[in-house]
């Protein structure tokens, strides 16, 4: 496939109007003008076109045959992949979007929930070939209200108060993923213990994912939205010696940004969704976008078969709210989801090497005019709108109110690739900004384990006697001392 004379965004860099993209073998080959089709290659001529990489939905619940596996408060051995659904409509809609890879995660029922799948949304086709290959094994955990609803109380049909299910409350929440994770340590203690001429250990896939998770090998993606409650997850899991690889929702993280980037999170949250329960009423639509400027690898989600049509003005919103450049919020739905699942180097930008999912819009995709034409995944076509013929293409007519020719190249590519290389201070000052109260001039804080310890203008940094060095970066180890295995970053 040979798309030509567009406007391409890459997101990584510039954008490159009257631009040329060729994908042959489902990879982007080459990028540039005057490109010549080889033999047997499709060319679509994408004059005032725009081109951007296939947005990444961090955050979803579609193309699976159940959610929740309500009867137990820890089931990490159940698995979305086990029953995904190719023909789902869901999986088509969100085609139309531009939308072509998605986290298709577990419900959030349990204190710790079952295992996700990152899929390519190739509609119709086995969902062997929708998993993508050699893509992390993830699994969710969440916080607060919806885990501690199956087990609160209720009226019963003899008028009495009956208890469901453990837990029922925040405080049973912790102890329940601090039980799981102390079962976990045990099962894994023993793994590694055993001898070649030892009788089989007993195998139990649920102690057996808990041990991953202890090793890495199964990444934690965290539901969850009070700020206490997040704090509360970071000491459990810096406690076992292990990382949190995302946070999902996230609501008030805004309040706790030296400590998500201190511990390496990622966030998925809301664009602006907020008060639609209790523990969203403090929510503000600069999150993302603070979350971003502080050094955190900040990303939009949909958690929505319908606000996932239309990620790309969920990242507008971003603009408005936290005066991001267009380059900037367009990451929020491309790159920056794909580090999230450490993929960059796969999807998330239109550069050489990179698998061609590609979204095809007709006018800027952040302007609210725009509409996406073409969606392909890995140089193959699954969506074309009804009013655009890839034969005989159109040149597009957008209304006169379009801002689309404004927003191209208006941070010539010239703006921090992520906002997040930052090393956790804030950008504009090269220096810690408190979450609360006046920002303090040459004033330096060292941020430990769980809490502020010190500040002052000669305070030296301080090396935490408890923490090891995975990979150039601190990793947090239990109380024991034992390191924690490898760590998603």
């Amino acid at each position: 496939m040979l798309l030509t004379h567009a406007t391409v965004l890459t997101v990584s860099g510039k954008d490159l109007p009257d631009t040329s993209v060729l994908i042959e073998h489902g990879r982007i080959t080459k990028i540039g003008r005057g490109i010549r089709p080889p033999e047997g290659v499709t060319v679509i001529d994408l004059t005032g076109y725009y081109v951007m990489p296939g947005i990444i939905d961090p955050h979803s619940h579609i193309a699976s045959h159940a959610v929740n596996e309500w009867t137990d408060s820890v089931t990490p051995e159940v698995r979305i992949a086990d029953v995904l659904r190719p023909r789902d409509p869901a999986i088509y809609f969100a085609l139309t979007g531009g939308v072509t890879t998605i986290h298709t995660m577990h419900g959030s029922a349990n204190s710790i929930g079952g295992q996700n799948a990152l899929i390519k949304l190739k509609y119709g086709r086995p969902a062997r070939e929708m998993l993508i290959a050699g893509a992390p094994r993830t699994v969710k955990f969440a916080l607060g209200e919806n885990v501690k609803r199956p087990g609160m109380r209720e009226r019963s049909f003899f008028n009495r108060d009956s208890v469901r299910r453990f837990p029922g409350t925040r405080m049973g929440v912790e102890a329940t993923i601090h039980r799981a994770l102390y079962e976990g340590r045990k099962y894994l203690r023993q793994r590694k213990s055993r001898k070649p001429d030892d009788p089989p250990l007993r195998r139990d896939l649920r102690l057996e994912a808990l041990a991953d998770i202890l090793e890495g090998k199964l990444w934690i993606n965290a539901h969850c939205y009070r700020s206490d409650e997040i704090l509360r997850l970071i000491d459990v899991a810096e406690d076992y010696g292990v990382r949190i690889a995302a946070f999902h929702h996230v609501l008030e993280g805004y309040r706790i940004m030296p400590e998500i980037a201190r511990h390496g999170a990622s966030t998925a949250t809301f664009s602006d969704w907020w008060a639609y329960k209790v523990e969203a009423y403090e929510a503000v639509p600069q999150n993302a976008g603070m979350m971003l400027r502080y050094g955190i690898n900040s990303t939009i989600k949909s958690d929505s078969a319908d606000l996932m049509r239309h990620m790309n003005l969920e990242a507008a919103k971003c603009m408005k709210y936290s005066g991001l450049t267009p380059n900037e919020a367009l990451r929020l739905i491309t790159l920056n989801p794909a580090r999230m699942f450490g993929l960059q180097d796969r999807i998330g930008s239109i550069e050489v090497g990179k698998d061609g999912d590609i979204a095809v819009f007709d006018g800027h995709p952040l302007d609210t005019f725009a509409k996406c034409v073409m969606t392909l995944i890995e140089g193959e076509v699954y969506f074309t709108h009804p009013d655009f013929d890839p034969r005989k293409p159109q040149r597009p007519k957008l209304p006169a109110g379009s801002i689309s020719a404004k927003l191209v190249c208006i941070d010539g590519g010239q703006s921090p690739s992520t906002g997040f290389d930052h090393g956790g201070q804030s950008p504009s000052t090269g220096r810690p900004e408190p979450t609360t109260g006046v920002a303090h001039s040459s004033v330096a804080s060292d941020l430990r384990v769980r809490r502020v310890v010190a500040r002052g203008s000669e305070l030296r940094r301080a090396q935490r006697p408890d923490a090891t060095e995975e990979r150039g970066r601190p990793v947090a180890t239990g109380r024991n001392g034992q390191p924690g295995g490898a760590v998603p970053h």
